[in-house]
């Protein structure tokens, strides 16, 4: 009976295991990546059970996921070096064919809009738009700036902001609309002719444009305040916040928040707080928007990275890289309520939602 058993215990314990692994992705699940095992995991939010865990290819640094929550895109990202988008079927729980960024090397920041994914290309200044319906690069845009790092599109499209990490910049483009076009410089009329209007319907012509505005150095993680009004930086070198007024397009206030290493940052919801994440410290910092001052810190680990607020319930998902865990952390009372294991070193974090 002992022999039998013992045969039977591999088999049913290799059943147990290929029904856990044929678990289905939930309609809403968080997604983490682990830059020591080049995984993605997907993570049911009710219960933070990993769901499955996907490869990736080297040195995964930030996801993102389509609108209808069926893919997830990876940036490969090696320092620069690497030119790869990891395309994962959140569905079937499986990895797709990359995406080959080609001369557009170091792709990092992440972000998808209007059905396309939009990545910046440190290792070429440029940011760029990768379009799934036709699997092409439908568009490419210089920065002239350093270290293009973290990007953030606006729901119409109409303004991207980057963050320039060894430039110490912040890059705004704006989509405008140009005069039309006159005759070209030198051409003239014959003389006694009468300047007619040019034949067919005007063209409308669009372009961006493009400002640069100076923060502090080492300049990473930003993010834009609920209402559109402010973006703010978190620069690790100097340990400073910086707070742009986006309508004027000027710094009106630097904050000496002493965060060094600072690499996330992220408004709540409501736009009340402002989170930072330090790769340094083991602290949570959190500042309150409106008095711009520090409100609370809270312990977390030994350093962090990636930061996600659930829109959904008034919590935070820190991605503690020293401990191998996310953090999970009540914006109620702030404190650390549980961990995930999601894989080593964790670092880039994302909602995945199906219609």
């Amino acid at each position: 009976m002992r022999f039998y058993w013992s045969l039977a215990l591999p088999v049913l314990l290799g059943g147990l295991y290929q029904l856990a692994a044929a678990q289905s992705t939930p309609q809403r699940s968080l997604l983490a990546l682990s830059k020591h095992n080049h995984t993605l995991a997907i993570v049911d939010p009710t219960n933070f059970q990993v769901i499955a865990r996907l490869p990736v290819g080297p040195d995964p640094h930030e996801v993102i996921a389509s609108s209808d929550g069926t893919r997830a895109y990876v940036s490969i990202y090696g320092g620069g070096r690497y030119h790869a988008l990891s395309v994962l079927d959140l569905v079937a729980q499986k990895a797709l064919p990359d995406i080959d960024t080609g001369a557009l090397n170091g792709p990092h920041g992440l972000a998808f809009i209007g059905g396309k994914v939009w990545f910046t290309a440190e290792g070429a200044k440029a940011i760029a738009r990768f379009d799934p319906a036709t699997n092409t690069i439908d568009w490419i845009m210089g920065t002239g700036q350093n270290r293009t790092h973290m990007l953030y599109v606006t729901p119409d499209m109409k303004k991207i902001y980057t963050t320039n990490v060894s430039s110490a910049t912040v890059t705004i483009l704006e989509l405008a609309e140009l005069p039309p076009m006159g005759p070209p410089p030198g051409a003239g009329l014959p003389p006694g002719a009468q300047a007619g209007p040019p034949p067919g319907p005007p063209q409308r012509r669009m372009d961006w444009n493009e400002m640069v505005i100076p923060v502090g150095r080492g300049d990473e993680g930003f993010d834009v305040s609920p209402d559109g009004r402010e973006l703010w930086t978190a620069n690790a070198q100097d340990g400073t916040l910086s707070i742009i007024d986006l309508a004027a397009k000027k710094v009106t206030a630097t904050l000496d928040a002493k965060i060094p290493g600072s690499n996330r940052l992220k408004f709540m919801t409501d736009g009340k707080y402002v989170l930072i994440s330090s790769l340094r410290l083991g602290d949570l910092f959190i500042y309150d928007a409106d008095t711009r001052r520090e409100f609370k810190r809270v312990p977390i680990g030994h350093g962090a990275a990636g930061i996600l607020i659930d829109p959904t319930e008034t919590r935070a998902f820190v991605a503690c890289s020293p401990d191998n865990y996310v953090a999970v952390v009540d914006l109620r009372t702030f404190e650390v309520t549980s961990h995930i294991d999601v894989g080593g070193e964790p670092d880039g974090l994302a909602w995945a939602v199906r219609e």
